[in-house]
């Protein structure tokens, strides 16, 4: 088989599979009740709390898994399912996004390095494809390698990325442990929920690595 087809193959399968991994987890642990009867907002807000962190206010968002922390705001924004219910996977979650306001109160360097570097990034992949399109259509070499430089820019935040998510995970299960919101086996759950959300970074890294791989290939054949 074709070298890009296998390429191209694996960068469709990688992440898709990686998906449906957290989608089996996130179905699973979404129907079990943890033993406490904590909601994702109660559970943040103790952890919050508990690690000085009173200022941060957590709000309820629309949309699927669109939980985040935003550094800029200092706001944690869970979504409903995750805000309201108190389920193995909302506590999960909702205790992810707390490792990410305690990795910015410790000044985690990984985090500053993703923050510092966000603004040269977003601007790189909003012109990379445009600027490798022009680059093939008119055979200039230069702009086709210039192309596949802003695209490596994507490729350095994820793997910058990769260090602050599995951090955060690791946060995260330690306090669900340390102020006992989750008992026993539940953790066991809580620690596949958030091994398979990071997994997702691991498979979306892979794939960019393999489409960089395509377009430096298609750029020394052409």
């Amino acid at each position: 088989m074709d070298t890009y087809l296998l390429i191209f193959i694996a960068i469709l399968i990688i992440p898709v599979t990686a998906q449906i991994l957290i989608n089996i987890n996130y179905k699973k642990y979404s129907t079990i009740k943890n033993a406490n009867n904590i909601s994702g907002f109660e559970a943040a807000r103790k952890i919050l709390d508990s690690n000085g962190l009173q200022e941060i206010h957590i709000v309820e968002t629309k949309g699927y898994l669109t939980d985040h922390y935003d550094p800029q705001r200092k706001v944690i924004r869970l979504s409903s399912a995750v805000f309201q219910t108190n389920t193995i996977s909302a506590v999960s979650i909702a205790a992810h996004e707390c490792g990410h306001a305690i990795q910015d109160k410790d000044g985690y360097l990984f985090m500053k390095i993703r923050s510092f570097i966000f603004p040269i990034v977003n601007f790189a992949s909003k012109i990379a494809y445009i600027v490798l399109l022009i680059g093939f259509l008119t055979y200039i070499t230069d702009l086709i390698w210039l192309g596949i430089i802003l695209v490596s820019f994507g490729v350095i935040f994820q793997i910058v990325t990769l260090p602050v998510e599995f951090n955060a995970s690791k946060r995260a299960k330690e306090e669900l442990k340390k102020l006992n919101i989750l008992i026993g086996e539940e953790n066991e759950g809580a620690q596949k929920m958030l091994l398979s959300a990071a997994l997702t970074y691991v498979a979306g890294l892979i794939s960019s690595l393999l489409e960089l791989l395509r377009l430096v290939l298609i750029a020394r054949d052409n």
